[in-house]
């Protein structure tokens, strides 16, 4: 029997829409979504700040299994200093449409999606961008593919592999993504991906999207494209995308949590690849993976003084 709360595309894609109720009385998140349509799913997103003359755009993007709300800390500095930030929930996450299907989701197919996404807001460039996580993945694959929509980036605990394992931190954080049952995301972020505490009502926050596990064939399945194997897709075009990146010289900044055990090593990957981050203001801080949670506020301030000595 078909479940009713299950959708299709035009094309017959079958998805869930988490229900709004979910995600009413977020702390520390007032702002309402909109939404465009995306490769026949919905995909929500936050459009805050100056929209007349902004000091920037900026890109938020997050990665895996997040969505906008771990940008809670950040977002009122930037737009206190005149930025207008753009933050999408990736389909699977968040508020977005959640496809039922873990084969829907691909490296390609997410990429895809957040140009697509970026195509139907109305939204001039360019962006400045901050990449986390799978934010990173798949936001430095959109700069170096689409430079022309890109100027500065701000770059956090993530990677752009080519084929090559990432650690025994990642290959502990694989295994657990498919085997946890339950995949409880609030413990997870609250306990593992951060280093303070979370209060119970900020690790429902993240839970929110996910009534149950049919929610989060997304979840489940990110972890196992990143691209760590020769046979990975994605591996070409990460390497394409690293060749561009070797040539990137417009400013470039790295702020890392070094507590982070999954991606805390790779700290001076980008600054070794990327030739805008020379003379910048890189800073490390005692932060887990999740650093906008853990530091938000230190990381917008810090961002908001190093865009303001580039102007």
């Amino acid at each position: 029997m078909t479940d009713p709360a299950v959708r299709t595309t035009d094309r017959g894609v079958p998805f869930l829409r988490t229900p709004d109720e979910r995600f009413a009385g977020l702390p520390d998140f007032p702002w309402e979504p909109q939404y465009v349509t995306v490769d026949g799913f919905r995909m929500a997103y936050l459009d805050e700040g100056p929209t007349d003359d902004p000091r920037s755009t900026f890109l938020l993007l997050h990665g895996e299994p997040t969505w906008s709300y771990l940008y809670r800390r950040m977002i009122p500095t930037l737009i206190e200093a005149g930025h207008r930030i753009i933050a999408p929930d990736l389909i699977g996450f968040g508020r977005s449409d959640k496809p039922t299907e873990r084969s829907t989701y691909t490296y390609a197919g997410h990429v895809a999606w957040v140009v697509e996404f970026l195509d139907r807001i109305d939204v001039a460039g360019p962006f400045d961008a901050f990449v986390q996580d799978w934010g990173g993945l798949i936001g430095l694959r959109l700069a170096a593919e689409h430079p022309d929509r890109f100027g500065r980036l701000v770059i956090a605990n993530t990677a752009l592999p080519v084929g090559e394992p990432l650690g025994d931190g990642f290959d502990w954080w694989l295994e657990f993504s498919q085997t946890a049952d339950p995949f409880d995301v609030g413990t997870l972020i609250g306990t593992g991906g951060t280093a303070g505490e979370l209060s119970e009502a900020e690790m429902d926050a993240y839970r929110a999207p996910f009534p149950d596990e049919s929610y989060q064939a997304g979840a489940r399945q990110f972890p196992t494209l990143v691209p760590i194997t020769p046979e990975h897709g994605g591996v070409a075009e990460n390497r394409t995308a690293r060749e561009v990146l070797a040539t990137w010289t417009a400013p470039t900044l790295t702020v890392w949590g070094t507590a982070d055990p999954v991606l805390g090593h790779l700290a001076g990957d980008f600054l070794d690849l990327i030739p805008g981050t020379a003379g910048q203001p890189h800073r490390t801080f005692e932060a887990s993976h999740f650093i906008q949670d853990d530091v938000g506020d230190q990381l917008a301030a810090h961002i908001v003084d190093w865009l303001a000595s580039l102007d």
